[in-house]
């Protein structure tokens, strides 16, 4: 791929990234189950950093869609990237939109199709301008499409907000198109661009769909029937990616057991998703009512997507990186990831780049007002130092706090749980802030490791060391600090690591006292669950426990076997004392 084709891939992608949580607020189209930005960002992941050839690139598009808006974009890059943009960039287009088109079933203007429409009649009626002249033109048409959708569809006109599938492709186009034309980086914040449209008027509950979001990857014989007409009965937003022998599918349907059996009458089902609509599997804030401080912290502090989206905190992802492949951590299946490890694959990962950063820095302020970022420690990321310096330069109104914690994994997290909690109980900014000092001290954690070989292979202790460690059977105990991780024992099995936890709980905690602990598992839950879990409800009865995965940043540089414990004391005592009690 053209170098300076993939720079500009990336430079979308990051962009939407940055948008990715407002797209999943607004997602109202066709089914309110908030998942928008994510599914976008899961299906375009492969245009992100890629040095791939344009054939493994086309591969990784098909297998990656999901979701409707994603499956969508997916064909339409598909189309644009076989095409080769950098020789022609009209006829790529073209060739993505008239992909688009044909995969659904039943085409609806005013969403991700009517952003493919207008840049197409754009470029083609200025063929022979330079894209640099072009660009301010053409984005101000994208922004009027991107307008028009909230009048088009009664949906949208009825919840006052536009499409998120249209609104996150010009996002992303934004980006691409402003690199390509050698615009820079200057970006207007979206909530300017589209005031008023981008906060739902009626009250829209998260995964209020019926029935299955299905995405599925089906090989079949190249002579065999694919067409559309087979599926439509089953459902409707079905929109089918073909190719020789393979068909990707999406389908919202109520008969996902019958959809798979006709499938399978097809050809050979390889890859299969039911995700049931009545459950949300992105972000909608739990409420309107904006707490004192929006609270935002990185994901490596063990806390889900959907956990941070409950309590209306934002995460700052790092990226997960197998082989030339890489995705936000909180949107990779972690089960799959420790399978690999163990198989011996490398896993390793790689923060967010600057740019991406410093848009979601903005896109937070833009969205909130003020902020207060809970940052892994600097000791461990330069994430701190990297917003303090955006801080020095880009807010003068003092609108974002950035604490660096000095923490990291579940530690990080508790903290950020506690502090998010507490936002939204009191009305003072000043006391949020104060709390999260607090909280930060009264706080701790003892991770627990089952071999050190990941540890080697990240670089993070030398190969003599972790060849006697895991040859003696050695089970290292960790605790993060902002010095860094602290070595605090060393045990030999899971009953010594329990009761290693056990001894460091009881000479802080209290057993009748309010405390907040978080339980992190690998791929290990149902022995945390099970075993850690039950004997720390027995000991300590007043606390609420908390069981959590691991953060993925934490997990591929700990590996798979890998679990923690993170406590705060006494948050009853500590709400008292924040609150002036």
């Amino acid at each position: 791929m053209d170098p300076q084709l993939r720079a500009a891939f990336t430079i979308g992608y990051e962009r939407l990234s940055a948008w990715s949580d407002l797209l999943d607020q607004i997602n109202v189209f066709p089914v309110a189950d908030a998942d928008t930005g994510r599914n976008l960002m899961v299906s375009l992941a492969p245009l992100h950093r890629s040095e791939a050839l344009t054939e493994t690139i086309l591969h990784r598009l098909l297998v990656s869609a999901t979701g409707n808006s994603g499956n969508i974009a997916a064909c339409f890059f598909a189309g644009f990237v076989a095409e080769d943009p950098s020789k022609n960039l009209c006829r790529a287009i073209k060739i993505g939109r008239e992909r688009a088109w044909q995969a659904i079933s039943d085409p609806k203007p005013g969403t991700i199709l009517t952003i493919f429409d207008t840049l197409l009649t754009t470029i083609e009626s200025a063929p022979t301008e330079p894209l640099t002249a072009a660009y301010p033109a053409l984005i101000e048409r994208l922004e009027e499409s991107v307008h028009a959708t909230a009048e088009t569809l009664p949906e949208l006109k009825a919840a006052g907000v536009v499409d998120a599938g249209a609104l996150g492709m010009f996002i992303f186009m934004e980006g691409f198109l402003s690199r390509l034309a050698g615009e820079g980086n200057g970006f207007r914040p979206i909530t300017e661009t589209f005031r008023h449209k981008l906060k739902p008027s009626l009250v829209i509950e998260a995964g209020t769909g019926e029935g299955f979001c299905v995405d599925t990857l089906v090989e079949i014989d190249k002579n065999g029937d694919s067409s559309l007409e087979t599926l439509v009965p089953y459902g409707n937003s079905l929109v089918v990616q073909r190719e020789p022998e393979r068909l990707k599918i999406h389908l919202h349907t109520v008969h996902h057991e019958a959809v798979r059996k006709q499938l399978e009458e097809m050809g050979r089902v390889v890859q299969w998703s039911a995700t049931d609509m009545g459950r949300p599997s992105g972000s909608r804030p739990a409420s309107d009512k904006p707490p004192a401080i929006h609270v935002v912290t990185d994901a490596a502090g063990s806390i889900t997507r959907q956990d941070a989206a409950r309590l209306g905190m934002t995460l700052l992802d790092s990226y997960i990186v197998v082989g030339d492949k890489a995705l936000p951590e909180t949107l990779i299946d972690p089960a799959e990831i420790y399978a690999l490890m163990r198989r011996g694959v490398r896993v390793t990962t790689a923060q967010a780049s600057v740019f991406e950063r410093h848009q979601r820095y903005q896109s937070i302020i833009s969205r909130y007002g003020t902020a207060l970022y809970l940052c892994v420690g600097s000791v461990y990321t330069g994430n701190f130092r990297e917003a303090a310096a955006w801080k020095e330069n880009n807010d003068p109104d003092n609108r974002l706090t950035v604490i660096d914690t000095g923490l990291a994994s579940g530690r990080l997290g508790i903290v950020a749980l506690a502090t998010a909690r507490h936002a939204g109980r009191i009305d003072r900014a000043e006391e949020v802030i104060r709390f999260a000092a607090t909280a930060v001290r009264k706080s701790g954690e003892y991770i627990f490791l089952d071999r050190l070989q990941y540890l080697v292979a990240g670089g993070r202790l030398s190969k003599t060391k972790g060849y006697f460690g895991d040859f003696f059977h050695l089970k290292p105990v960790i605790s993060p600090t902002a010095d860094g991780a602290v070595k605090a024992g060393t045990v030999r099995n899971q009953g010594e690591q329990l009761e290693f936890a056990l001894e460091k709980l009881a000479k802080d905690l209290e057993p009748d006292a309010s405390s907040l602990i978080l339980l992190e598992y690998s791929d290990n839950r149902q022995w945390v669950e099970d075993t850690v879990l039950r004997e720390i409800e027995n000991r300590y009865p007043s606390a609420e426990i908390v069981l959590q995965p691991l953060s993925l940043t934490s997990g591929v540089h700990m590996g798979p076997g890998t679990w923690g414990v993170a406590y705060m004391i006494d948050r009853e005592g500590e709400r008292q004392k924040a609150d002036g009690g």
